[in-house]
C-alpha cells in the first residue's frame, strides 16, 4: 500500500511568516499536538512545529526560528511501511507527505491502527513494548503526578491502589485541567486581547502548558484518585497485537496498561509501538 492510501489530505498547517501565538492559537482551536509548517509565498513545505519546540524556546518569538526545518517527509508514493519505519525509528507522531516540495498531506500512527487490526497478528502485545512503565500511587498528590509526567516526559500513567493493583490511569490533560491560572496575565503575556472570543477557559488551561513554568501553575493538593479514569480497559500480555490495535482504534485510546498472568501490571503500550508490527 502507498502513503497516498493512507494519508490524510489537506491537513491543518502554520504558514511562515508567523509567530509563536499564532502556532499556539492554532493548535489549540484544531486540538493539535503539532503541524506541518508552510511558506505563504509560494505552498513549500518549511518545516514541522511541536508543542515541544515551542517548549524548548519559550522566549523565541519568530516562527521561523522555531521550527524544525529539518523534519523528515515522505512522498505519496512511497510505501507505508517506510513511512512506519521512518515514524518508529525516530519516535515521531507526524509525517508530512509533498510532492514537489508542496504539502499534500500527512499521516499519523492512528493511521496504521485499521491495518495492523486487518493484519490479524497473533503477536503478543508484550513483544512490542518498547518504554518504561512508570505507575503512579493513587494516593499521591496533582503536584507530585505533575512533576513525574515532566520529569518523565509522560502524557499517561497507570494509577495503583495499596495493593499495588491496576487501580485507573491518568493523563497529563486530566491533572492540568484543574489547575488554576491567572487568566488576565495568560493573555496579557500572549499580547492577547479580552475581546478574543475565541479564547475559550479550556483553550488557554490546554496553551499554558506549553507557554507557562510550574512556578505561574498551581494544582490542588487533592490525591491523583480523585481525577483519574477508574477501571481502565486493558490488555492481557499474551493479547494479540492485532486486537490492541483493534481497541486503540474503536475506543480512540493512545495507550493500553498490559496486565500479566497475575493480573499485575506488566507494561504500557502506545499507538507508535504497534508499528513494529508492520515491519513483520
Amino acid at each position: 500500500m502507498k502513503v497516498k492510501e493512507l494519508m490524510t489530505p489537506k491537513p491543518v498547517v502554520a504558514e511562515l511568516p508567523g509567530n509563536r501565538t499564532d502556532v499556539l492559537r492554532l493548535l489549540v482551536n484544531e486540538n493539535k499536538t503539532g503541524v506541518p509548517v508552510i511558506k505563504t509565498k509560494d505552498g513549500t513545505l518549511a518545516g514541522f512545529v511541536t508543542r515541544q519546540d515551542i517548549t524548548k524556546k519559550p522566549e523565541e518569538e519568530q516562527l521561523a526560528l522555531i521550527i524544525n526545518k529539518s523534519y523528515p517527509t515522505l512522498e505519496p508514493s512511497d510505501d507505508i511501511v517506510e513511512a512506519a519505519e521512518i515514524l518508529l525509528g525516530n519516535d515521531l507522531h507526524h509525517l508530512p507527505v509533498v510532492k514537489k516540495n508542496k504539502l499534500v498531506g500527512i499521516i499519523t500512527p492512528a493511521d496504521f491502527l485499521q491495518i495492523i487490526e486487518d493484519m490479524d497478528l497473533k503477536t503478543p502485545v508484550e513483544k512490542f513494548v518498547r518504554t518504561p512503565c512508570v505507575p503512579i500511587y493513587e494516593g499521591a498528590p496533582l503536584p507530585v503526578v505533575d512533576t513525574v509526567f515532566r520529569v518523565a516526559n509522560l502524557v499517561a500513567a497507570p494509577v495503583l491502589d495499596d495493593h499495588g493493583r491496576l487501580s485507573g490511569i491518568v493523563t497529563d490533560r486530566d491533572v492540568f485541567n484543574l489547575s488554576t491560572i491567572n487568566v488576565s496575565a495568560a493573555m496579557s503575556a500572549l499580547g492577547l486581547g479580552e475581546d478574543e472570543d475565541e479564547w475559550t477557559w479550556d483553550g488557554l488551561r490546554n496553551i499554558m502548558k506549553l507557554y507557562f513554568d510550574v512556578r505561574r501553575i498551581e494544582l490542588p493538593n487533592i490525591p491523583v484518585r480523585d481525577v483519574m479514569v477508574e477501571t481502565p480497559r486493558t490488555v492481557f500480555r499474551k493479547t494479540p497485537v492485532s486486537e490492541a490495535a483493534r481497541l486503540m482504534k474503536k475506543y480512540d485510546f493512545g495507550q493500553l496498561p498490559i496486565r500479566d498472568s497475575k493480573d499485575q501490571l506488566l507494561a504500557m503500550i502506545y499507538e507508535l509501538d504497534l508499528l513494529e508490527a508492520m515491519m513483520q
